[in-house]
Formats: structure tokens, sequence, C-alpha cells
């Protein structure tokens, strides 16, 4: 039969196609047979949704928590995949659920079966189950990597609340903006030429993008396509997610936050993991792979080769500004006293506290900047049109 898959090629880059096989276990062989790392490989029949539904990130940490409990309580992993499948309501998680569990019974290993979903269960996650198999501590891991993943969601939601305001206040001065200028100026464009006296030139300016976004909105939506259109594909590739990175860390106001943020990810789940038994150097580059950040991603594979030729951490970091000294001064600590774990949860927790402080610092910056810069173009606009007013009342007088 036909069966679908996505692969990485030997120089990172990702392809999808389908190949003819006998099973998914055959197509697995035959694809990595030919150099290619499976990250995705299921059928291709229909699974009865024209539409299958995504699956939220609340829905997977519910999962999670209720298999840790079902794994603590004396449930076999088997018995407890085939429970959460029958309550289970989004159908492509139940899909999945049931594969886990077909795997499973079929003798892989749990971390195995895991890993045949990168969509869903990242690296990371395979990784701590991993561990935990290895320690026979299976239902305390899924708790943890319950928590993990709840901390994580807590953070983004915060970030994106904090950015709902500017996001409308952006929207909302945009639209007014267009309003005015494609409503109100027109109405007095034919008043200021036929009086024909002298306009001030805020007015010819107004009147000149006024008549181009009447005129011609549709060269204002072809570049506006254009632009969103090559910022999406730029941003997928390297040398875009570099300066978009880059951007992210450097730009005033938002920059801070965002480093915060990312640090405290990195933090966090380097402590997971050094909690539950993964290795310090698996730990790392883990780390780095869910840095979400290019410049922060080099910093910790820059960790990674220097603890691989012996060097401490502290070390590794120790003058780069893309982390706070008392940061480093704090691992250091940890290092030396044998207490890295403990200390990198401590340091975790402190970073979500600064994140929050962060966050309420950043939208107490925001409101004033978009109130002032909103009121500053409805304004210029606002008097744009007054100006020629005033000077006929002049000579009407």
């Amino acid at each position: 039969m036909k069966i679908r898959y996505k692969v990485r090629d030997p120089l990172g880059r990702s392809h999808e196609g389908q190949v003819e096989a006998v099973s998914q276990e055959d197509a697995r062989q035959l694809l990595q047979r030919d150099g290619f790392e499976v990250m995705e490989i299921f059928d291709g029949k229909d699974d009865g949704e024209l539409f299958p539904r995504r699956i939220k990130k609340s829905e997977l940490i519910y999962a999670v928590n209720q298999l840790a409990i079902m794994i603590d309580t004396g449930v076999s992993l088997s018995l407890a995949l085939h429970g959460l499948s029958e309550q289970e309501e989004n159908l492509t998680l139940k899909k999945v659920l049931l594969d886990l569990k077909g795997r499973v019974e079929q003798g892989d290993d749990f971390s195995t079966a895991l890993a045949c979903h990168p969509k869903h269960f990242d690296r990371t996650f395979v990784s701590l189950i991993k561990a935990s198999e290895q320690t026979g501590s299976l239902g305390a891991m899924l708790d943890r990597i319950a928590n993990h993943m709840q901390n994580e969601q807590e953070t983004q939601a915060k970030v994106r609340s904090a950015m709902a305001y500017p996001s409308v206040m952006l929207c909302l001065a945009i639209g007014v903006t267009i309003f005015l200028l494609t409503f109100i100026m027109p109405k007095f464009t034919p008043l200021f030429l036929r009086k024909g006296i002298a306009l001030p030139k805020p007015t010819e300016w107004m009147m000149m993008t006024s008549e181009g976004l009447v005129h011609y909105w549709w060269v204002w939506l072809l570049v506006s396509s254009i632009l969103i259109g090559g910022f999406m594909l730029g941003r997928r590739t390297d040398r875009g997610r570099k300066v978009l990175d880059w951007v992210k860390i450097h730009i005033p106001v938002f920059g801070p936050l965002y480093r915060k943020v990312t640090i405290s990810r990195g933090i966090r789940t380097l402590a997971t993991m050094l909690k539950s038994g993964v290795s310090v150097l698996d730990a790392i580059r883990l780390t780095a792979e869910v840095s979400g950040n290019y410049y922060y991603e080099r910093v910790w594979t820059h960790v990674l080769r220097e603890i691989t030729q012996g060097s401490q951490i502290c070390d590794a970091l120790d003058g780069n500004p893309l982390f706070p000294h008392t940061l480093i001064q704090m691992i250091s600590s940890g290092e030396e006293t044998g207490k890295l774990d403990y200390v990198l949860g401590k340091v975790s927790s402190y970073y979500d506290r600064e994140v929050e402080t962060a966050l309420k610092t950043t939208t107490s910056l925001i409101e004033p900047i978009m109130i002032t810069g909103m009121g500053a173009v409805v304004g210029t606009i606002g008097m744009s049109i007054m100006l020629p007013i005033f000077s006929l009342s002049r000579g009407a007088g």
C-alpha cells in the first residue's frame, strides 16, 4: 500500500511524499536505508475528517495529566492509552492515542512510539520519557512533563495577552487613518482646489496620499500582499530567521521582554531535563533546539562544545551579552556545589517572575506610546484639513 511520510535528509531539509510498502514499519526501514531521518509516517487512508482538528496545547496537557494519574494508580500503559482514547472528543488526538496504544502493544517502547509523532511530541518530551523508562518512573515523569508544558503555556498566554492591546491599538490606528484619507479627505479636496488658495505642505501631502489610496488602492493592496508574503517566506529561510531573531532581541521596549522569555524557556527546559536524569550533554543539546531563537541556540551550541572539551557551563557563558552576569554566577554556584538541577529550578522560577514584571512594565510603556502615536497621526490629518479652512475663513472675513 501507499505510505505517506515526512522525513529529514542528512542536510536537515524536510521532505514529504509517498512510498510503496507492505506496512509502516517496512516503509520506515526503506526510508532509513536511504539515509533519511523519519519524522512522521502514516498510511494513505482517509481518517474520516475533511478538515482534521489540530491538537491544542491545553488538550495535550490534559491528556498527559490524566495519563500520569492512571499510571500512578497502577493502570498499565496500554489500558491507560485506551481509556484516554475512549473519552477523547478531538478525533486527531484520539487517532494519535490509538496509534500509541497499538505501537506499545506491538512491543515498542513508549518513547519510540512518541517519536513517531514529532508534530505533537517534541524531542524534549521523547527524551524525558526515555529517561523515565530507564528509571521506572513513568508516572512521575509524565506529571513533571505536564507541569513543564503548563508553565510554558502560561508564559505564552501572558505574552499574548500583553501583546493584544498594542495589536488592537495598531489595527485601530491604521483603520482610522485609512477612513480619514479615503472618506473624509476626498470631501474637502474639491473645495480646496476650487478656491485656489495656497495649501500648506501637510495638506498637499495628505491630498496626494488620499488620491493614491482612492484611485490606486489595488497598488497598495498588491504591495501589502507582496510584503506580507515576502515576510512569511523570508522567515522560513536561514537568512530571514537570523534577521528576524536579531530584531526580536534588539528592538526597543520589546527586546528585553523577549530575551527574558527566551532565557526562561531555556533554563526551565534545562532544569527539567537534569532533574529527570537526562545527561548534561543531551540536556543542553535539547535546550538549544527549543530555545526558539537563532542567537540563543548558537550560544547553547557553543556551551555544548565547550563542555565536551571539559569546560563548565558558567565558563562557556561567561562574557556573553545575551545572558545576565547574575544568572551566570548562580549557574556557577550550582556547579560548584553539585546542585545544578536544584539551582536551575530556582533560577527558572525567578525568571518566570521576571517575565511577569517585564510584561507589566512593557504594557505600561506601550499604552502611552500607542496613544501618542495614534494621536499624532490623527492630529496631523486633522490639521491638514483644518489649516486650509482657517485660511478660507480669514479670506472670507
